[in-house]
């Protein structure tokens, strides 16, 4: 579907970092922004053509990464609550929830200039504390030079630091987090089990499958420049995508005997109900299921686990790039398939 590009906004420069709450300018994607309507807005971005994270990738034709999309979604709820909202900058957020979906995988295959986005950004539910705004839930839509690409409703808040100490202090205090624990040695998965090139971009460790389950060590690498822009306090949600999306591909090869370079993300609803604690060693668990509705996808029911507490849910769809090799999965499959 074709989207109207008469809108007026700049892809020149980007803008403040501050706004999107990123360290690096090359990690800043959103270039501005404008005011439809009390609860609606306009957002552009410019999507990079290469990047260390969101280019390593092995699937073909070569195209934008889903989870870059998700992070231009990100940054769009940032940047509306600054921007439009009049959140003060020294507010701490956190992502609540989010469902993200590739509306057509053609949008996103790679020109010979980077993509201009375009969103829409419309406030669906407000959080008060009192008179005071303290959180939203943003529908977004996301056109890729002038093509639907993808969508997002997304749920965050903020609070003023103080509070937020108070709330991280009195959750590690329950974890007894002085007392050491065992993490993944470091030995990362091949590269091609996960669908990448980079081994420095392979977020799991050790993974087994058993029956229509598979379970992987979440290996969280505090230096990693992209899903580690800036240091925090907790395990980012960029980070537990990821882990979502490497454990669904190498559970599609285990479990259905698909390639990982022929699959990518379409679909990922995700809640996160406790923070990802740095000094607990995070396990991500998938299990197949059965969608007769979605032809040509495998779906994963997942879970994000520290010490057997789940920390967050998701369900993660993943497609195969060519019509050869779709498939739709029987409730008892298990053999493997072509793709």
């Amino acid at each position: 579907m074709s989207v109207s590009v008469n809108h007026g906004l700049s892809y020149a420069v980007t803008v403040s970092r501050q706004l999107v709450h990123r360290a690096a300018i090359c990690e800043v994607f959103l270039t501005d922004t404008q005011r439809r309507s009390d609860n609606e807005f306009l957002v552009a971005a410019q999507l990079p053509r290469v990047h260390s994270y969101y280019s390593d990738h092995l699937v073909t034709p070569a195209a934008y990464d889903p989870l870059l999309l998700l992070e231009v979604f990100r940054q769009t709820s940032i940047l509306v609550a600054h921007e439009h909202c009049a959140v003060p900058l020294d507010r701490k957020f956190s992502f609540n929830s989010g469902e993200f979906t590739v509306l057509d995988t053609k949008a996103l295959e790679i020109g010979r200039l980077p993509g201009r986005g375009l969103l829409t950004a419309t406030i669906t539910g407000e959080k008060h504390r009192g008179a005071e705004l303290v959180g939203v839930t943003l529908e977004m839509r996301l056109a890729v030079d002038g093509h639907d690409a993808a969508s997002m409703t997304m749920t965050i808040q903020w609070m003023p630091g103080d509070a937020w100490d108070m709330l991280r202090e009195r959750g590690r205090a329950a974890l007894d987090l002085e007392t050491p624990r065992p993490h993944p040695s470091g030995r990362r998965l091949s590269p091609a089990a996960v669908g990448r090139r980079s081994p420095d971009n392979v977020v799991l460790a050790e993974a087994a499958a058993v029956g229509r389950q598979v379970v992987a060590q979440v290996i969280v690498d505090q230096a990693h420049p992209a899903l580690f822009d800036h240091p925090l306090d907790h395990i980012p949600g960029a980070l537990f995508f990821e882990a979502y999306r490497q454990t669904a591909l190498h559970a599609a090869h285990e479990l259905l005997g698909l390639s990982p370079r022929r699959l990518t993300l379409t679909h990922c609803a995700a809640a996160f109900t406790r923070f990802g604690e740095f000094e607990l060693p995070t396990v991500c668990q998938a299990d197949l299921v059965e969608d007769r509705a979605t032809p040509g996808a495998a779906v994963f029911r997942m879970e994000m686990l520290q010490e057997k507490t789940v920390i967050s849910t998701a369900e993660v769809a993943l497609r195969c790039t060519s019509p050869i090799g779709q498939f739709l999965i029987p409730a008892s499959a298990l053999a493997p398939h072509a793709c």
